[in-house]
């Protein structure tokens, strides 16, 4: 059984803790993402591994999106420029600035100790799977 390519939505930590679920193990290349400033959003494609299919038995990637808006600023760490080497992303985490401020940072982690820091006004975010699944070559494991 295939899953149903998914449309999830975030604004608050608990909803970013979700697509961050969804887009473990995610492959992309820095050249993959894009920090559109005037427009104060963040986009990135990736080939996501679909967790959901895999726990029915059916090891599949598919192609997705994630934007998140409301974006004042993004750092960089560990992202070799000029080279476009496959990254995969682990997970992606919220830190509030205060403890009742809706501004804050999320991060991106990617294994091999790279990531990205995007100050934001609020949580905003979207995730949309683009296209058709395919047989994924292996699952991804962990220690």
């Amino acid at each position: 059984m295939t899953a149903t390519p998914l449309k999830l939505y975030a604004f608050d930590a608990e909803d970013l803790a979700v697509l961050s679920a969804h887009l473990q193990d995610a492959v992309l290349k820095a050249s993959d993402m894009a920090f559109l400033a005037r427009e104060r959003r963040f986009a990135l494609v990736c080939d996501r591994f679909d967790w959901t299919a895999a726990s029915d038995g059916v090891p599949q990637r598919r192609r997705a999106g994630l934007r998140l808006e409301r974006v004042t600023a993004v750092k960089v760490r560990g992202v070799p420029k000029g080279e476009d080497k496959p990254l995969a992303l682990l997970a992606i985490n919220y830190a509030p600035a205060g403890p009742d401020s809706p501004d804050g940072t999320v991060e991106l982690v990617f294994a091999g100790g790279a990531a990205l820091r995007l100050s934001v006004e609020c949580i905003e975010a979207a995730m949309d799977d683009l296209g058709s699944a395919w047989a994924a070559e292996a699952t991804p494991r962990h220690d």
